[in-house]
């Protein structure tokens, strides 16, 4: 195969261009502030998120710039298959904190969680389908709803199983949600919901585990000791916060998991009321350009599903949290996107921006270069026609008047 080198040079040279910096702007402030605040907390910890962001940063790049397109009819089946196995091997030989299996146990004292890599698995796999076979006419049928519903819930068990039923439930949502924005058939989706329906009943009776039905139940009954704790930490903030110093909930340490699932909460100690409507602001800005995306390329299926999946993701993983904190949702582990303190979920979402990126940059650089593909030689005539065109036209007009 003979490559284009000079075609290479040009893509990496005028790719660039066309990102969409808007997203990465969007996210920054984000960053500034949880860093503050895990820094407040643990300083070793912030050492480490620091080099979380480097390594987010170098994955961000790279990832801009990686055809996508071009590669994922195979990257998507196979990244799909590896995570799925990585989980399976998480269930047999994880390293195994509280109970729970959820960790591949990396040297330097480093772990890696396969749960988040499954997401964008999962969301390039639906979006390659989708893409390799679009809805008809009509909409997508039953055995369609199918095959893409078997991409999801077989990850979806296999983290459940860990057990991550947060996990698991945000990846359930997020698949769904895709295809939501895909054209099915009407009683496809009065099947699947009254399925849903009857499937949650029954697990919740046969399947959950015994501290999972706790925190359902503590939550409909009274708040659990994390949720009230949490509480008066937002509370005692009041409008605009307390100083580092007399933050007492989180430097006394009643505030549990305060540099990642709670970090919301020591938020709201710390700079009130205001700081938490700031970043709640900050999230929906960058949820409704996610979907604005999704809408303005609704021709294109990859980069409809990409952003939608990733908009989905950080909806359902903000509202869960901050619905945890406050007492309107069971408690789980879900951490706040590109808040809380964590490599793998930090590195996740930078990939996830990176690829979105390269998608729509490369949509506009297809553009750029099919309209510049005229030589100056072959646009002459033409100008010369359209010139000509509207000389007449003038004289025409000219003489009508006349």
């Amino acid at each position: 195969m003979n490559i284009d080198w000079k075609e290479v040079s040009e893509y990496f040279r005028r790719l660039p261009a066309k990102f969409n910096y808007l997203i990465l702007i969007q996210v920054v402030p984000l960053l500034i502030l949880s860093s503050i605040l895990i820094k407040e907390m643990n300083p070793v910890l912030f050492h480490k998120q620091m080099l979380y962001y480097l390594l987010g940063a170098i994955t961000i790049t790279v990832s801009a710039f990686i055809p996508w397109k071009k590669i994922l009819w195979w990257f998507a089946p196979v990244s799909y298959f590896f995570n799925n196995i990585l989980l399976i091997y998480v269930l047999l030989f994880g390293h195994k904190i509280l109970g729970a299996r959820r960790w591949i146990a990396l040297p330097g004292g480093f772990t890696m969680q396969p749960s988040e890599f499954i997401k964008i698995s999962v969301v390039l796999m639906l979006a390659y389908m989708i893409t390799r076979d679009p809805p008809p006419m009509g909409g997508y049928g039953f055995k369609s709803f199918a095959k893409l519903s078997l991409v999801i819930i077989v990850p979806f068990i296999l983290i459940a199983k860990e057990p991550d039923l947060g996990t698991a439930l945000v990846l359930l949502m997020t698949g769904y949600g895709i295809l939501f924005l895909n054209k099915f058939k009407p009683i496809v989706w009065i099947v699947f919901f009254a399925s849903a329906l009857i499937i949650g009943v029954l697990g919740y009776k046969y399947a959950m585990h015994d501290y999972q039905k706790k925190r359902i139940h503590d939550f409909i009954n009274k708040p659990s000791y994390h949720v009230r704790q949490a509480l008066i930490a937002i509370g005692s903030g009041g409008l605009k916060g307390k100083p580092k110093d007399q933050a007492t909930q989180t430097q006394l340490k009643f505030l549990p998991i305060s540099t990642s699932d709670f970090i919301f909460a020591y938020l709201g100690e710390r700079f009130g009321f205001t700081g938490i409507i700031f970043v709640i602001f900050l999230y929906i800005l960058l949820i409704i350009h996610l979907l604005r995306i999704s809408k303005i390329f609704s021709d294109d299926y990859l980069i409809t599903s990409v952003a939608a999946g990733l908009g989905f993701l950080i909806f359902i993983y903000t509202s869960v949290n901050i619905y945890m904190i406050i007492g309107l949702a069971p408690v789980v582990g879900v951490p706040l996107p590109m808040f809380s303190h964590g490599g793998t979920s930090f590195i996740i979402f930078a990939l996830f921006f990176g690829i979105l990126i390269n998608l729509i940059a490369v949509k506009t650089y297809r553009r750029y270069n099919a309209d510049s593909k005229l030589t100056p030689l072959e646009r002459e005539p033409l100008r010369r026609t359209i010139n000509d065109y509207v000389r007449r036209k003038r004289e025409r007009n000219s003489d009508t008047i006349l």
